[in-house]
């Protein structure tokens, strides 16, 4: 999908911009409110103005904080030099600006996402939800004589989506928020002023509209593919509906919840994959290093950079000048299936235990090769294992020539889109949910399943380069002889290997991060319980220009097969061959059990509070975080 991102903002016809009071209102730009519902054709200038919050891609120019990459840094995958970034361990002054009017955009000035913002969280934001819903008022009071039935019921449904995925990114975020259906009135406080509603009653109004939108809004061959369509909407709404039903199961331990919107994941996934459109036909790098996704059937939908009026600079961070504070660490690495379907801890085979990166290369799901550079270096700092999966293979084959980088992929002049929403993640989201019911009490998954998912994302086509060092095909994966991985814990070994798809499928996109949340499981990211996320690839010193100098004496050290440490003191490089483990990288600050924070959820901010204190309303802080103010 053509998004036209890089026009919507000068299109949008009313902006939203901060006032005195919690929720925004909209600001006239070129038409008056009273004069502008007058037509569909300015419905749906109304409606672009969502885009570019909802559909970020890789952002614009230098700003990535929010794009997929470079603003997904905080995981269990990554390591940094340094001391790792540390969850939130405060309640911050403020979620937004010194009124409970927050603003639009992240500090950085870029569109802010809420369900992909980082681990401090966004803005406690209702400005967009105020905007979705001076739509839907004024379909209904102002446009009964100029839509039909069925054009009133598409845009009632697109409102309807934006509004709820923006609530479930709220809920994602804070848990309880005030939920408000229709536009409030400046003057309104009572209603501006509401407290939180509970988090059930929140994602039951998200159900319905989801549900509505789905039966509503056009189909691609009515709509189009340049906007958001029936596909669209279902896709999002199996990655939504996923993450609300397996909060419940983990968090809350509602069954009946979690069946409720697990059924909807799977329903919503099926509405894409029973329209046969779609298909696993590209290779990995492509679906990333395309500079026009238009057509792709893999891809649902994407953002465009046509290079002139819209580009950015993701691919510059993969392009192998650029250096790398954070990147890929070794329990992704470990993470990684062998190709032959085999877990590597569990394997007989001797080629499977080797981490040189030549033999991850050959042994690995080819998503690795994809993934990273095929040679060791310290433009990767942290862990010298280096992302290139977001620049194309032409943009790095100025190494193999001796020539420069070209300007295309270097600064803020990338212009590969990005696939806002691919076909491989409704698969992941369909078989996940269904092997979570299955777990409820539902029909069990089936070797059909299984195959009609992971095993066609695991059949992907492999590109010449690809091929040429070395990857391989992984062996379709057989229900009845999973891998019995010793790292799965409690959890059982259908959704551990499903879950490790995700893994290997999404890294430094919109996932990871996200997933743990939702299954409970960030423990995973505590270094003292799992060290091998401050570690890096397997490395062998002496080959590696820059390591065995002065200047690394007493910081570059590597850790053993057995996780014993050597460090390098200067005389002793032949021992240089191991785990990449610099004595820089430290471990982050406990998370876990600590008074007074909650991981899992936001707290609001204590200007946002006493906002409301001094309006004589009470806002309850986040369950977890201290209530004084």
């Amino acid at each position: 999908m053509k998004t036209k991102i890089l026009i919507l903002f000068s299109c949008v016809i009313i902006s939203l911009t901060s006032c005195s009071d919690i929720l925004d209102r909209p600001q006239l730009n070129q038409w008056d409110d009273e004069t502008f519902w007058t037509s569909e054709t300015n419905l749906r200038m109304y409606a672009n103005g969502f885009y570019e919050r909802y559909f970020v891609g890789y952002n614009r120019e230098y700003s990535t904080q929010f794009a997929a990459h470079t603003g997904y840094t905080f995981s269990d995958d990554i390591v940094s030099d340094g001391a790792q970034e540390y969850f939130e361990q405060a309640v911050p002054n403020s979620r937004g600006s010194n009124t409970n009017a927050v603003s639009v955009t992240g500090t950085d000035g870029t569109a802010s996402i809420p369900w992909i913002a980082k681990h401090s969280g966004p803005d406690w934001n209702f400005s967009w939800l105020r905007k979705a819903n001076v739509m839907l008022d004024r379909i209904e009071a102002r446009m009964g004589g100029i839509l039909s039935e069925e054009a009133k019921n598409h845009w009632n449904g697109i409102g309807r989506f934006f509004r709820a995925m923006d609530y479930a990114g709220l809920v994602i975020v804070f848990g309880d928020v005030p939920y408000f259906e229709h536009e409030v009135k400046d003057n309104d406080y009572a209603e501006l002023y509401k407290p939180r509603t509970p988090r059930n009653a929140v994602m039951d109004k998200v159900y319905d509209d989801f549900v509505f939108a789905l039966n509503n809004v056009r189909t691609k061959a009515k709509e189009g593919a340049d906007y958001v369509n029936q596909d669209v909407v279902a896709a999002f709404v199996s990655r939504l509906a996923l993450f609300e039903g397996t909060w419940q199961k983990y968090h809350n331990n509602n069954a009946e919840r979690a069946k409720k919107f697990l059924n909807l994941a799977v329903e919503a996934a099926n509405l894409v994959i029973n329209g046969n459109q779609y298909a696993i036909v590209s290779d990995f790098r492509t679906l990333f290093g395309s500079n026009n996704l238009a057509g792709n059937k893999d891809v649902i939908f994407y953002r465009h950079y046509d290079g002139v009026r819209a580009k950015h600079s993701v691919a510059t961070n993969c392009n192998m000048t650029e250096g790398r504070y954070s990147n890929a660490n070794l329990a992704l690495i470990k993470a990684f299936i062998c190709n032959d379907g085999s877990d590597w801890q569990t394997s007989a085979n001797a080629a499977n235990k080797d981490f040189t990166l030549d033999s991850l290369i050959k042994t690995r799901d080819p998503r690795f090769e994809a993934t990273f550079y095929k040679k060791t270096t310290l433009r990767s700092s942290s862990s010298c294992l280096y992302t290139t999966k977001f620049i194309s293979r032409e943009g790095l084959r100025y190494l193999d020539e001796g020539t420069s980088v070209l300007s295309e992929y270097a600064s803020a002049n990338n212009q590969n889109d990005y696939p806002v929403m691919r076909y491989a993640e409704v698969l992941l989201n369909w078989i996940e949910a269904k092997a979570e019911l299955a777990t409820l009490g539902g029909v069990a998954v089936t070797q059909e399943d299984i195959d009609n998912s992971i095993n066609k994302i695991r059949k992907r086509p492999l590109d010449a380069d690809a091929m040429a060092n070395g990857a391989k095909e992984t062996v379709a994966m057989d229900l009845s002889n999973l891998p019995n991985s010793p790292d799965r814990g409690d959890v059982p070994q259908l959704i551990w290997e499903i879950r490790r798809e995700r893994r290997m499928e999404f890294f430094g996109e919109h996932s990871r991060l996200l997933d743990l949340k939702r299954w409970k499981k960030l423990e995973y990211m505590d270094d003292t319980k799992y060290p091998d996320i401050l570690r890096g690839t397997w490395i062998d010193a002496a080959e590696i220009p820059g390591l065995l100098v002065p200047a690394k004496a007493e910081v570059l050290a590597v850790t053993d097969m057995n996780g014993n440490l050597t460090v390098y003191n200067g005389s002793n490089g032949s021992l240089m061959k191991g785990f990449f483990s610099p004595t820089n990288i430290r471990g982050r600050l406990p998370f876990l059990d600590v008074f007074g924070t909650n991981p899992y959820l936001a707290p609001v901010g204590r200007l946002q509070r006493i906002d409301y204190q001094n309006k004589g309303y009470e806002l309850a802080q986040t369950e977890g975080w201290p209530d004084e103010l």
